[in-house]
């Protein structure tokens, strides 16, 4: 996917976007096509939902309910992606990724405000409380991670303590923040055809 649309969404290491870049197939290196207008809104969409593991359904639903609120629809359309709960997790440094963030959510690995709550869409807000469940932290995935998040730097709306395995919620995500490899007003472009 990262090979897809040319740029590393995964966020690994060993991304193959990496080492090969240009898209996948036979005709890959080789190929120079020209992209519409149409096709460079399509793919600005499609970075969206694969930088954040939704479905189409999914994707379509969070752009309407953008779409409803005040402000502008490209920067509510990524705070309302930001403010998912797989992505907080992984923006608190929980996980390594968003895919293991949205593991890490859905075997019940986290409470939220002392809640189990196990469905990775679950949209967070100002004051939420994500914590490591009490029974899960004997395992060795959270003991590891315990000294990689001494290091590790969270963005501002989230306050983490990394000897409790604990995030606070502080505020929504500030426009500075919501820098993503995509273009939001392409995709509200494309919806709104």
């Amino acid at each position: 996917m990262c090979r897809r649309e040319g740029v590393s969404l995964c966020g690994r290491e060993k991304c193959a976007f990496k080492r090969r870049p240009y898209p996948p197939g036979a005709h890959g290196p080789t190929t120079r096509t020209r992209v519409t207008e149409y096709g460079r809104q399509l793919r600005e969409k499609q970075k969206a939902k694969r930088f954040y593991g939704v479905s189409e359904r999914q994707f379509r639903n969070y752009f309407e309910k953008a779409m409803n609120q005040k402000g502008e629809t490209g920067e509510n359309l990524v705070r309302l992606l930001e403010t998912r709960l797989d992505n907080a997790v992984y923006r608190a440094g929980l996980a390594k990724s968003r895919g293991a963030a949205r593991q890490v959510v859905s075997h019940a690995h986290v409470n939220v405000n002392g809640q189990k709550v196990n469905i990775p869409s679950y949209q967070v807000k100002p004051g939420d409380i994500i914590q490591v469940r009490e029974n899960k932290r004997d395992k060795s995935l959270w003991k590891a991670l315990e000294e990689s998040l001494k290091n590790f730097e969270a963005p501002s709306w989230i306050v983490v303590d990394s000897k409790s395995l604990e995030a606070k919620v502080t505020s929504t995500p500030a426009e500075k923040e919501l820098q993503q490899p995509f273009d939001s007003t392409l995709i509200v472009e494309f919806y709104s055809r």
